[in-house]
């Protein structure tokens, strides 16, 4: 769909984006907060955690997890133009490429099957 440029659309969005993503962040922080401390001191016998702590670890765990990536980059592996890009290859083998390339991934995978 095309916006024009006096469209209220882009600013609307920029405006929800502006209030919606902390109001997510700070929900989501309090439900870390509340399923740690109906959980996790039961089960392994851990503190209870404050607010504070609970957004701390969810900043950490963002961190630790999933980067700073944004969109599709190169190294993903789940990005559209990656699985274009290998199923243009592989339409462009011949039939002993295909077999060749099968071989060397069973004997990457499952080096000791035969």
């Amino acid at each position: 769909m095309y916006w024009n440029k006096n469209s209220h659309y882009p600013k609307r969005k920029i405006f929800f984006f502006i209030l919606l993503f902390p109001a997510l962040f700070l929900g989501i922080g309090a439900i870390v907060m509340l399923l740690w401390n109906a959980i996790l001191p039961v089960v392994i016998h851990v503190e209870s955690i404050s607010y504070l702590q609970a957004l701390g670890i969810l900043v950490l765990s963002k961190i630790l997890f999933s980067g700073f990536r944004h969109g599709y980059s190169g190294r993903n592996f789940h990005s559209p133009s990656k699985w274009h890009h290998l199923k243009e290859k592989w339409e462009n083998m011949t039939d002993e490429e295909k077999a060749k390339y099968k071989e060397e991934l069973k004997n990457c995978c499952h080096p000791n099957k035969p």
